[in-house]
C-alpha cells in the first residue's frame, strides 16, 4: 500500500543517519532529528534495453500494469527479502540520496534497517551488501518485530511479555519479547501482497476475471475485511475477461472477498496460535493480562483484529501508527547507542 508523507516533514537541513523500513510494499525513511521523512513504493523501473532507471518509489508504481515494452517495473523485495540485488541497491541509493538530498554527496550515512526475524544469514548478508553500496558508512541489522515493539512504545526493557504481531506485505512477523530479547519469534511469508493474489486468483476463478495487482490491492483496501460486517460492502471491478478477451466490469460484495482471503488468513492465525503454543508458562500469563499488539500495513483489514481476538481468546489491539512503527522503533535507536548495542543483529 502508499501512504503519503506525513504534512509538515521537511526534506532539508537534517543529519546524515537513517533509519529504514525496507518493506515489500513501501520503503521507509526515518532522518535523526526530523522523523519519517520518505514513504514510497518499493518499486524501481528500468528501461528495458539500455537498463536506465526510469523512475523509482512511487512514479515507477505508477507505470505497474500500464507500461509499454521497452518499460520494466521491478520490485525487488520479495516475501521480506531482496530478490534483486542489483535492482535493491539502485533503489535504496535513489531512497538515501533524495532523503539527503541537501547534504554534499559525499557525506556517508550511518544506517539502520529493519528485517523480517526469521531472515537468512544470505539474506542478512544480501541486505547489508546493497546498504553499503548505496553508500552507508555503517549497517545494523534489527529485528522488525523488536523494532515494531519499541516503536509502539511497548516495555521491552521489562521482565515480562510483550507480544507483537507486524502483518507486512511480504511477511508476518510473531515475536514474545522479554528483557530486550525475542524469546519466541516466527516469521511466514504470507502478508499483503498474499491477500492482494488470492483476490486475484478468486476472480479469475469465479468471474474468469483477470484484474491487475493495483485493482487487487484497491479492492482489498475498499471491501476487505476478516469477519462478517455490519453492513455489506459492494464494488464495481473492471478487468478483462478471460475467454472473451474484452473488457468487462462487475459488482463483487465483501462475503466473496472475504472468501478469497480466506487461505491467507488461515496460514497467519495458524502461526499466531503455534507461536502462543511455544510460549513458556509465565510468559503466558503475561501475555494474557498485556493482550497483543497488530502493527503493519496488513493489521489495518477489517475486524482482523476482532478475529484474531476471538481465535486467540486474548485482547489484540492495533498499536498507535500502524504503518510505521518500525521505521519509529528503528528511529529511536539513531540516537540511543546503548539500546542499539542490545538490539542489533550481529
Amino acid at each position: 500500500m502508499f501512504f503519503a508523507v506525513p504534512p509538515g516533514v521537511s526534506f532539508c537541513r537534517f543529519g546524515t543517519d537513517f533509519a529504514i523500513d525496507l518493506g515489500t510494499s513501501n520503503t521507509c525513511v526515518f532522518a535523526h532529528g526530523h522523523g519519517v521523512v520518505l514513504n514510497e513504493p518499493s518499486m524501481i523501473a528500468f528501461n528495458a534495453a539500455s537498463g536506465v532507471v526510469e523512475a523509482v518509489g512511487t512514479d515507477a508504481r505508477n507505470m505497474l500494469g500500464r507500461n509499454p515494452g521497452h518499460l520494466r517495473p521491478v520490485r525487488p523485495i520479495r516475501d521480506g527479502v531482496i530478490a534483486d540485488f542489483d535492482a535493491t541497491e539502485k533503489m535504496l541509493t535513489h531512497f538515501i540520496r533524495k532523503a539527503h538530498r541537501h547534504v554534499r554527496a559525499w557525506v556517508k550515512p550511518r544506517v539502520i534497517i529493519g528485517v523480517p526475524s526469521e531472515i537468512t544469514p544470505v539474506e542478512r548478508k544480501a541486505v547489508r551488501d546493497s546498504a553499503v553500496r548505496a553508500k552507508a558508512s555503517e549497517v545494523h541489522l534489527i529485528d522488525e518485530p523488536m523494532a515494531a515493539a519499541v516503536g509502539a512504545g511497548l516495555p521491552i526493557a521489562d521482565a515480562a511479555g510483550n507480544m507483537i504481531i507486524d502483518i507486512g506485505g511480504g511477511t508476518t512477523d510473531i515475536a514474545v519479547i522479554s528483557l530486550f530479547g525475542v524469546v519466541i519469534g516466527r516469521s511466514v511469508r504470507v502478508g499483503g501482497d498474499a491477500m492482494n493474489d488470492a483476490i486475484v486468483q478468486y476472480l479469475h476463478k469465479r468471474h474468469s476475471l483477470l484484474i491487475g495487482e493495483r485493482t487487487a490491492e484497491a479492492v482489498k483496501i475498499a471491501i476487505g475485511s476478516a469477519t462478517e460486517l455490519d453492513v455489506p460492502l459492494t464494488m464495481e471491478v473492471k478487468g478483462r475477461h478471460i475467454g472473451k478477451g474484452v473488457p468487462r466490469k462487475i459488482e463483487i460484495s465483501d462475503a466473496e472477498i472475504r472468501e478469497a482471503l480466506g487461505e491467507p488468513l488461515k496460514v497467519i492465525i495458524r502461526a499466531i496460535r503455534e507461536t502462543l503454543d511455544a510460549i513458556p508458562p509465565e510468559l503466558s500469563a503475561d501475555i494474557y493480562d498485556r493482550g497483543i499488539s497488530l502493527c503493519g500495513g496488513g493489521s489495518l483489514l477489517r475486524n482482523l483484529d476482532q478475529r484474531i481476538r476471538a481465535e486467540a481468546k486474548l485482547p489484540v489491539q492495533i498499536v498507535e501508527d500502524p504503518l510505521s512503527s518500525v521505521v519509529l522503533g528503528a528511529g529511536k535507536m539513531l540516537g540511543d547507542d546503548a539500546l542499539l548495542r542490545k538490539l542489533a543483529i550481529h
